[in-house]
């Protein structure tokens, strides 16, 4: 298959990439490269793989490279509460206007693959299973913008969404705002972490099953299409205090504090069911425990500077 994909130079692009070209597909990136191309150098003298470089809000570069591809992925997007609510105007014109105008060049027999979020199920008792039935009630800019673009490809049609849980793991374009990632650093830069609202849930996702759960979309369009799915691991659906206390295994000096000291501007307190899709036939593999093994191993080699989108 010939695919396209936008933001591919971001987290879960660079490794999306990989696992597409050696699958055997054709790979476009367009990619405005605000976030830097590292993740992308490896991939320069394989054979299949593209770049352009270019902003996903204009027709003038979008038109001619839709035309050419059989399957979407849009990934481009400002991505968390902060970045979104600090830049709102750039956040609805890339999460879902930037969609709406690839959805109206595209044609009826084009794929699209879209990654919406867990976060789009907003604030929950933590005690009931989020399932796709479940209705959305984003908190954030961040979250209204997914949904809103997942509802728009949903009833457009020729589409799947993919609901991430929290990806967590390394990546050429690392990111340290996540969850996972985040307490991993602190616990092996600082050996301290200070929890607030330590027992909200959420569910987490390795960002290599991430990429195995487009490449399966890809694979299996008749199956999947016209649906979204929850794309988790099913044995991570942890509290904040619970998955510290995963870290301290590996970290046995990490001191865990509880305090008072802030929210979740997404109120993310849920947990999720990732039946749907494992009766497609996928399922995440890589566990928690090996996430937070890479990660240690990773950022023995990482500068103290930020790796963030906020």
């Amino acid at each position: 298959m010939r695919i396209l994909v936008t933001g591919g130079a971001g987290y879960i692009g660079s490794i999306l990439a990989g696992h597409l070209l050696r699958a055997g597909h054709t790979v476009t990136v367009v990619d405005s490269l605000l976030q830097g191309v590292q993740g992308l150098y490896q991939y320069c003298g394989t054979q299949g793989f593209d770049f352009v470089l270019g902003d996903v809000r204009d027709e003038r570069v979008m038109k001619p490279l839709i035309e050419r591809h059989d399957v979407l992925i849009p990934l481009a997007a400002i991505v968390g509460m902060p970045a979104c609510d600090r830049d709102p105007v750039n956040a609805q014109g890339t999460n879902y206007e930037a969609i709406a105008l690839i959805d109206r060049l595209r044609s009826a027999q084009q794929l699209i693959i879209y990654p919406c979020t867990n976060s789009g199920y907003g604030t929950k008792s933590g005690d009931v299973y989020c399932t796709e039935e479940t209705p959305l009630e984003p908190v954030s800019l961040y979250g209204r913008t997914k949904v809103g673009a997942e509802r728009l490809l949903l009833d457009a049609g020729n589409a799947v969404t993919l609901r991430l849980a929290t990806v967590f793991g390394v990546s050429p374009r690392m990111r340290l705002d996540l969850l996972v990632n985040d307490f991993t650093f602190r616990a092996a830069r600082d050996r301290v972490l200070v929890l607030y609202e330590p027992h909200f849930k959420r569910n987490y996702v390795h960002i290599e099953d991430v990429a195995r759960a487009f490449l399966h979309v890809v694979e299996h369009p008749d199956i999947l299409r016209g649906q979204a799915y929850n794309v988790g691991l099913d044995d991570a659906n942890l509290s904040k205090r619970e998955l510290a206390d995963r870290i301290r295994l590996q970290v046995p000096a990490l001191y865990v504090h509880e305090a008072e000291v802030g929210t979740d501007p997404d109120r993310r307190n849920y947990i999720v069911s990732n039946e749907k899709i494992r009766k497609t036939g996928f399922a995440a593999e890589r566990t928690l425990d090996e996430g937070i093994r890479e990660l240690l191993l990773a950022f023995r080699m990482t500068p103290r500077g930020p790796l963030v989108n906020a």
